[in-house]
């Protein structure tokens, strides 16, 4: 393919050396003089290993070149890539200026032709600016329309200073937002890959490299904090860690990376209260920690502030809801710090109608601190309780779906409510496009 690369950067010059390693003609656009000069001469303009020997090659056979004429490198191309950087500005948001400046530039390149040109977002931008002011941008620049002879995709990078040659060709993933064409097309760009291509929807891939860069940071925190910790204890940090992450089954997995409601039971807020206890008692300042409880608490009050806002903009005289699932997580009678527990005795404070509808939970059955808890936070649950689901649905104009077994999900469905939320998400179709369908987090 004929290819422009704007901005030759960190991630701009190892996919313009990549790229035309294998075989296409890349031409890499840059404002900065002294990088496009340096790369005409064969040099690499970035501190990078094994990228200068690239770089060389590439030049010398006459598949890379440079220039800081946008407009004449973008006409002779049919895919423009664009690499240039999103810093942070004073309030933290993404800087998009020189993103939308040559954006603008395509755009104006295009504007005298017609020959189809797909423009693909490399850059770190937030979830909508593709959709909502990239796209647009381009097509008003070019007055053409997106979809006929101009398609716009997002393309995230996953590359690392110090092993960005490596990460090119080993991805941890390969994700495509945008249209068919602009989809096949990179599809054939990088089909040397030997990973899974992830096609998903344009805010999806926008969110990605955030999310991974996020969680990235987290984990790099958390070992930290658990460290600043454990020193005091007298622990090597470094020998826990080390087998923390031979668990593949819980901790190094997808286990619990999966939207829904907050965490609960009888060992994971225990266990992080006493960590803070133990924080506090070598005068070890743990934030991190403390936010997860506080971030716990924070998604019960949401969905509860939710719940009761559509509630009153149903019918105020009718303030029914019903509940299916109360224990932590299904197939257990466990009400121990349940969250929701919480929500129903949060919605119970507010004056809602609540009935419950949980197959596992036998009140005459409860002992110990199982029954203490939840005689502290709904005293009166017999009262609560039904039999059935249809008697929980039975008039309510707000369902919360914890969880439920068969006959309980045909009970939702026929009942059909105004508003269904949804704590879990992992029902499937049937119930996500019942009418008012609503996720916690989706």
């Amino acid at each position: 393919m004929r290819l422009t690369i704007l901005g030759l950067g960190y991630v701009g010059t190892v996919t313009a050396a990549c790229l035309a390693a294998q075989g296409h003609e890349v031409v890499g656009v840059d404002v900065d003089p002294i990088k496009v000069e340096a790369l005409r001469c064969g040099h690499c303009p970035v501190v990078e290993p094994g990228l200068d020997e690239m770089v060389r090659d590439a030049v010398r056979i006459g598949r890379l070149r440079a220039t800081s004429d946008t407009a004449a490198a973008v006409r002779q191309a049919e895919l423009s890539l664009v690499c240039v950087g999103t810093p942070s500005r004073p309030d933290g948001s993404a800087d998009l200026t020189q993103v939308r400046r040559v954006v603008e530039e395509i755009g104006l390149a295009l504007a005298d032709g017609d020959l189809p040109h797909t423009v693909v977002i490399r850059s770190t931008v937030p979830p909508g600016a593709v959709t909502h002011l990239l796209g647009p941008l381009l097509a008003e620049r070019s007055g053409r329309r997106l979809g006929v002879s101009l398609d716009v995709a997002m393309c995230p990078e996953f590359l690392r200073e110090g092993s960005g040659v490596r990460d090119f060709h080993a991805p941890p993933l390969l994700v495509i937002g945008g249209s068919d064409r602009a989809v096949a097309m990179l599809r054939e760009l990088f089909d040397f890959l030997d990973c899974e291509v992830h096609t998903v929807p344009v805010e999806v891939a926008e969110s990605i490299k955030y999310s991974c860069n996020a969680f990235h940071a987290v984990k790099v925190a958390f070992a930290n904090e658990m460290s600043r910790l454990l020193r005091r204890a007298g622990v090597d940090s470094r020998e826990v860690m080390n087998v923390f992450v031979r668990d593949t089954d819980l901790n190094i997995s997808p286990a619990y990376l999966r939207p829904g409601f907050a965490f609960g039971g009888s060992c994971l807020p225990k266990d992080l209260r006493s960590l803070l206890h133990l924080g506090r008692t070598y005068a070890v300042d743990l934030p991190l920690l403390t936010g997860v409880l506080s971030s716990n608490e924070l998604v019960v009050r949401d969905l509860a502030e939710r719940v009761l806002r559509r509630v009153e903009d149903r019918d105020p005289a009718n303030r029914r809801v019903a509940m299916l699932g109360l224990s932590f997580k299904a197939e257990t009678d466990d009400l121990r710090e349940s969250p929701n527990v919480a929500l129903a005795e949060y919605l119970l404070g507010k004056g809602v109608d609540l009935r419950i509808h949980d197959p596992i939970i036998k009140p005459a059955r409860l002992t110990g601190s199982n029954l203490r808890h939840v005689q502290t936070r709904l005293p009166h649950l017999q009262r609560l309780l039904t039999d059935t689901a249809e008697e929980a649905l039975d008039g309510a104009v707000v369902a919360i779906l914890a969880y439920a077994d068969e006959s309980g999900r045909r009970a939702l469905q026929a009942a059909s409510p105004d508003t269904l939320f949804d704590l879990n998400g992992y029902y499937g179709r049937d119930i996500d496009t019942m009418p008012g369908y609503e996720g916690v987090g989706w």
